[in-house]
């Protein structure tokens, strides 16, 4: 009998509701109590929404990051964050965003570093380790939520983030060697596990993701190390990998001592006949045969034809599940009521993907005719897919395949450039400006509704958009910021706002996903081939730039970025999705500077994260996704300054790839990191101009002038003073004006003070 489970569940309601609930604890308009009843009554839902499954993953909610409630259950929490006055959630939450809701400015702190997690838009608190850290059991949070469930659930599954990723993830401060800690950590682990045991607890999972990456011999031991010391722990262990294949790690997966592994069995299915073949007899094993990531119906019938002979041989010893966490994919399919009925047949959310687990396992272990319907509809859906003419179109395939190396060159080398760019557009020494967005108000928000709702027409629309758009050119105009934007007000998010301009795209009412905390975000669906019908910022920046005599950014949005933030198909390589999107994009490139525009900012926030896990296959990835961006940006004039900006990842092993993007200015985060993102520039003299993001807009803390001074004093230590620019980390839509302004206005008395020096 075929044994179904799950690896984890949206956290964030299928409403939302743990954003709203957060944010107005937060904003000190809700109590802990009125936060901790949310978050029960959404764990409650959750539960019975899985209750089909023979396991159900415990654990898996989280306030804000899985990655920080572990450091939490391990007693690793950085001292900064550890006031005496504060209880265990006003840390978390300091840790998490600098400070709690429920204290005073006063009691704000560094947040801790933000990056992500792996592969994913999903961005986590990594934990902080030194030579002198200890760690302490505090299983509190994990114990109530298996009580919790326990009362209506007999088998649980709780979820904890393995000994050997957890150190892995972890940041030294100091001089310590991460694997050093490793005998200190163990023993925490091996008391969390009896805990659990005493608990009633059968099965645990116990997730290392980096055993889908490259290990080095040391890591290979602490991986021998750690479970040889925890199998004398009462209690089974489920070894969970996912992302990627095991590759050389294989065998290391095989012969640890647990009691079960599970394989990303989309991403590595080859890798199954091996495992069926090595795994030790009275271990289980688990195959994520549904895709945790995107959205798109599994094609059951083709499933089962390799399944059923996997079953015949493992027979009970098999158990099914998503390939990782359903945390990365929207709730409910249902909930979409303005998808066309033959979209919605081709799709697949969290619910529906747990359907398709129960469909499997019913297959297997009563035979197909028991579930005969719903595999003759799965099998229509799939062909209508393959066979749509929605999807493949043979204009943008032939542009493609007429791509040349031409495309992505500018007419001269930057040095040329530059010269030009100055003489046109006299900037200032350390230039100042913004990423791109300024807050998107409930005022803003409730202009965009109204117009979706049919309560305004499109001239109402654009005259009170214009409006937005003209406070926030009187306000950059009066902090006297270089370059200004035009806010974005229309924008509802950076890449569903160019998504629904381009076909090949559909949208969601309801597909939300967690991107961090509170932050969720509604990627698109690519569903087809990819044109540009009409200009899609032109007219908004057009009217910007009437609004003021400085130099305003056009602001696009790049094609890995629009890639990598959608839900992408699965029919043909990203690649050729994503030269699509470069095409597309290089024509409102083009009509930005057939207006007049003159600096244009092509963010690509997620060039990093679509790298391949394993360091093998990075070039190529590279060089697909560098090409992508210099067709989009490619196709201007020497005088005409093209920007990017990156940001929450770590760019130093990239640099190069960076550089060869060649755009004229790149902005990157480096304010949590205290400017370490910049010591990769000790040896590689990046060749172009670049500002380092000099406050954490992600935290409502306000920089100081003397902090965002040093800072760039850091910078100038590696980076030309001439070839600085003075910005925030990333855009503000998420902060409030009562926040960007005082802090706007202590970035541009630091541009003030970098300028007197330079004198």
């Amino acid at each position: 009998m075929a044994i179904t489970h799950n690896l984890g569940f949206p956290r964030i309601g299928a409403n939302r509701e743990l954003k709203f609930a957060l944010e107005a604890y937060w904003n000190k308009q809700a109590s802990y109590d009125a936060l901790n009843e949310t978050a029960k009554r959404l764990r409650q839902t959750h539960l019975q929404q899985q209750s089909n499954l023979n396991y159900v993953p415990v654990g898996d909610f989280s306030l804000y990051d899985q990655v920080l409630d572990m450091s939490f259950t391990l007693g690793n929490v950085p001292e900064r964050a550890q006031a005496k006055e504060a209880n265990t959630l006003d840390q978390y939450f300091r840790v998490a965003r600098g400070r709690s809701g429920h204290e005073s400015d006063c009691q704000c702190v560094q947040a801790g570093e933000m990056t992500k997690w792996f592969d994913t838009n999903y961005h986590y608190i990594v934990p902080e380790v030194t030579a002198d850290t200890d760690f302490s059991l505090d299983a509190s949070r994990l114990l109530d939520q298996i009580l919790e469930a326990q009362a209506t659930h007999p088998q649980v599954k709780p979820v904890i983030i393995g000994p050997v990723t957890y150190l892995w993830l972890c940041k030294e401060k100091d001089s310590a060697s991460k694997l050093d800690l490793l005998e200190r950590l163990l023993p925490v682990y091996g008391e969390l596990l009896n805990v659990l045991s005493q608990q009633g607890v059968e099965w645990v999972q116990i997730d290392e993701p980096i055993l889908v990456t490259e290990l080095d011999r040391d890591w290979v031991y602490a991986f021998h190390q750690a479970y040889h010391h925890l199998k004398s722990a009462p209690i089974k262990l489920l070894l969970t990998t996912y992302f990627g294949q095991l590759q050389e790690n294989l065998q290391l997966a095989c012969e640890l001592p647990v009691a079960g592994l599970h394989l990303d069995a989309v991403n590595a299915r080859d890798e199954v006949p091996r495992l069926v073949d090595w795994l030790p007899t009275h271990k289980i094993l688990s195959l994520g045969v549904v895709n945790g990531r995107n959205i798109w119906k599994a094609d059951l019938n083709s499933l089962l034809d390799w399944l059923e002979p996997v079953a015949a041989r493992l027979k009970d010893r098999l158990w099914l599940a998503p390939s990782c966490s359903l945390l990365h994919v929207p709730v409910d399919l249902n909930k979409e009521q303005k998808l066309d009925s033959e979209t919605t047949s081709w799709l697949s959310f969290a619910l529906q993907k747990l359907e398709e687990i129960r469909l499997l396992a019913q297959a297997i272990n009563h035979g197909r005719d028991s579930v005969a319907d719903a595999l003759a509809e799965n099998a229509a859906a799939i062909a209508s897919r393959k066979n749509s003419t929605r999807v493949h179109k043979a204009e943008v395939k032939n542009a493609i395949s007429n791509i040349t190396t031409t495309l992505g060159e500018r007419n001269s080398h930057y040095k040329v450039r530059a010269e030009k760019q100055r003489s046109k557009l006299k900037l200032p020494a350390f230039p100042t400006t913004t990423i791109g967005s300024f807050p998107q108000t409930p005022e803003i928000r409730k202009v965009r509704q109204a117009l979706r709702q049919g309560n305004l027409t499109e001239d109402e629309y654009q005259t009170l958009i214009e409006k937005e758009i003209r406070y926030s050119i009187e306000q950059q105009e009066a902090l006297g910021l270089d370059v200004l934007v035009h806010g974005e007000a229309e924008r509802n998010d950076m890449v569903e706002y160019f998504g629904e301009q381009l076909g090949g795209f559909v949208f969601t009412q309801f597909a939300w996903v967690q991107s961090y905390g509170s932050r969720c975000v509604k990627p698109p669906i690519i569903l087809g081939d990819i044109t540009r019908p009409k200009p899609m910022t032109v007219k908004w920046t057009q009217y910007a730039q009437s609004l003021t005599q400085k130099p305003m950014k056009g602001m696009l949005t790049g094609p890995v970025t629009i890639l990598n933030w959608s839900f992408v198909r699965d029919d043909q390589p990203r690649k050729d999705t994503c030269l699509q999107l470069a095409l597309a994009i290089r024509e409102e490139v083009q009509d930005l500077e057939k207006a007049g525009v003159r600096i244009i900012q092509i963010d690509e926030a997620a060039l990093r994260e679509g790298l391949p896990l394993r360091r093998a296959q990075w070039q190529h990835y590279l060089d697909w996704a560098v090409e992508s961006f210099r067709i989009t940006a490619n196709g201007v004039a020497d005088d005409t300054q093209i920007h990017t900006h990156m940001c929450y990842s770590e760019f130093n092993d990239i640099i190069e790839s960076i550089a060869h993007m060649d755009a004229d200015v790149i902005t990157i985060e480096t304010s949590r990191s205290d400017m370490e993102l910049l010591d990769v520039f000790d040896h590689f003299k990046y060749p172009n101009e670049i500002g380092p993001g000099v406050y954490d807009i992600h935290s409502p803390n306000i920089p100081s002038e003397q902090a965002i001074v040093e800072l760039m004093n850091k910078a100038a230590q590696r980076v030309p003073a001439d070839r600085l620019w003075v910005n925030p980390d990333c855009g503000l839509k998420t902060r409030k004006w009562e926040e960007v302004v005082p802090a706007l206005k202590n970035m541009m008395s630091a541009a003030a003070t970098l300028r007197q020096a330079a004198l």
